[in-house]
């Protein structure tokens, strides 16, 4: 039986799901190495400035193991947060026959690829893209690091157009590459939560003619939502609402801007676990990702917005803007960090509230396909070409 061996630093609900539908598979067997280390649920996320507890089961249906992470700093964010001395070690008595490595960009990842390089098939998933690229000596320099880290790639799977062109442009060929989209869990945040977001609504206060335009994520520049709150203050429409939902380093700005404007139609609400987060954004009638760089990827959020049925508009900056996102369909894209095509943009869509609703119904449409069995599909029938 043949034996495919997952490395990725902590369990996430984006892709555990995926892992349970893969070892359902009986023809190869299945084991995840989780390199972060064992804590499973109390990992401080500097982007939220919390600990950050995820209330949903992660590690269920599958083969795992918590290798050991003797970093001084451990996380994922920084390159020497994860460090495995007993790594190879621990992947070698699984004896794997594939290996399938879910991002380069931390000490022992980088170490298992270079190790198992023309000894095992490296097959490689990651969702960066060449939307930040600035075309200088560093960037030059930067291609052809990463062109020297992707020639250990046997293969690799993208989620979106803006992926494969990086993939592309860092020497990937066409034949490597496989398609296998970013998804969520569709069906739970399709789950009516009618209750919960009139109860969001009636505590601000909203009635049903009211637009609710939702920001959730990090209070972080990469994010920007100083602009799109500085857009929403330069729209005249009093039955226009936005909400916050979520924590990081630009809570203190973005709630004294709000003070200083003295805006009554603006709200905060803390960070939200997976299980309360559906009813946010099922209470808003327009989700906004006004993402600036660098390093924003696919944004899943917006897959979890259009799961919900709304209306979505990003900026060009968010990785699924390509995919996802389709203008005079379900939502907008503006220029990233462009205050005017923020609001010119945003002033449109919020022209009418049935439109945004008819968007909404597309949006849910068009995510159908974007779905875990489809990723965990691809992914054995890829493993099953090597039996």
């Amino acid at each position: 039986m043949k034996r495919l061996a997952i490395i990725t630093t902590h369990p996430i609900q984006y892709y555990d799901p995926v892992f349970k539908l893969i070892a359902e598979n009986r023809e190869f067997e299945l084991k995840v190495f989780y390199t972060w280390g064992k804590t499973l649920n109390n990992k401080y996320d500097p982007g939220f400035g919390k600990v950050i507890e995820w209330d949903i089961p992660l590690l269920e249906g599958y083969k795992y193991e918590f290798l050991i992470n003797t970093a001084k700093d451990p996380g994922t964010h920084h390159f020497f947060g994860i460090k495995n001395p007993d790594a190879i070690k621990q992947i070698n008595r699984f004896s794997p026959d594939i290996l399938l490595i879910l991002g380069w960009g931390w000490s022992s990842h980088l170490t298992i690829i270079r190790h198992y390089h023309g000894k095992v098939p490296i097959w490689f998933r990651g969702d960066s893209t060449l939307l930040d690229e600035k075309v200088n000596l560093r960037s030059l320099a930067r291609t052809f690091f990463l062109k020297c880290i992707y020639s250990h790639v046997d293969k690799a799977f993208y989620v979106g157009k803006a992926n494969k062109a990086y993939f592309l442009r860092n020497g990937l060929k066409e034949h490597q590459l496989i398609y296998a989209p970013h998804a969520i869990d569709n069906s739970r945040f399709e789950l009516d939560r009618n209750k919960q977001t009139s109860e969001i609504r009636q505590e601000l206060g909203l009635s049903d003619t009211d637009i609710l335009i939702l920001f959730a994520g990090k209070f972080e520049p990469k994010k920007d939502p100083l602009t799109l709150l500085e857009a929403f203050t330069q729209i005249a429409k009093p039955n226009l609402h936005l909400l916050f939902v979520g924590n990081g380093i630009l809570e203190k700005e973005l709630t004294s801007r709000v003070e200083d404007y003295n805006l009554k139609r603006v709200y905060f609400k803390e960070f939200q676990n997976q299980q309360n987060l559906p009813a946010y954004y099922q209470a808003c009638d327009l989700f906004c990702l006004p993402s600036r760089g660098p390093g924003e990827t696919w944004g899943l959020a917006i897959n979890e917005a259009m799961a919900c049925g709304k209306a979505i508009f990003v900026s060009d900056k968010v990785g699924c803007s390509a995919d996802l996102v389709k203008p005079n369909v379900n939502g907008g894209v503006f220029n990233s960090g462009n205050l005017n095509s923020l609001k010119d943009n945003l002033t449109s869509l919020v022209e009418s509230k049935s439109k945004l609703t008819k968007y909404g119904l597309a949006s849910r449409k068009i995510i159908a396909d974007y779905n875990f069995s489809k990723i965990a599909r691809i992914i054995i029938s890829e493993t099953n070409k090597r039996s």
